[in-house]
C-alpha cells in the first residue's frame, strides 16, 4: 500500500507540472506578462480548450514594454510630418510669382 502512495503523488506531480506547463515556459521565456498567463492558466486551464491558449500566449515574443508610448511617437511624427508638408507647400505658393498664385 505505500508503493501505491508513492505512484500516486508521482502521478500527481507530473499531473500538475503538465497543467501548469504553459506558465512554467512563460516563466522560463522571461515573459513579461507572466503572472496573467499563470491566472489565465490556472482558472481557464481546466477546459482544455484554455490551456492550449495559454501555452500559445506563452510561447508567443515578448510585446514592447511601452507600446502606448510608441504609438503616440508615432502620431507625433506623422503629425509633424504633416504639418512640414503642408508648410512647405505654402511657403513655395508665397514664392512663387503673383501671376501664379491669382486663380482666373
Amino acid at each position: 500500500m505505500g508503493g501505491n502512495i508513492v505512484v500516486q503523488g508521482i502521478a500527481a506531480a507530473v499531473a500538475l507540472g503538465l497543467y501548469f506547463l504553459p506558465s512554467i515556459l512563460a516563466d522560463r521565456r522571461k515573459r513579461h506578462d507572466m503572472l496573467t498567463i499563470a491566472l489565465f492558466n490556472a482558472c481557464i486551464g481546466w477546459t482544455g480548450f484554455g490551456w492550449l491558449l495559454a501555452l500559445y500566449w506563452s510561447l508567443q515574443p515578448n510585446p514592447p514594454k511601452d507600446i502606448a508610448g510608441k504609438v503616440v511617437e508615432t502620431r507625433k511624427i506623422v503629425r509633424m510630418r504633416a504639418f512640414s508638408s503642408a508648410l512647405m507647400a505654402r511657403v513655395q505658393r508665397r514664392g512663387a510669382p503673383v501671376s501664379d498664385r491669382v486663380e482666373k
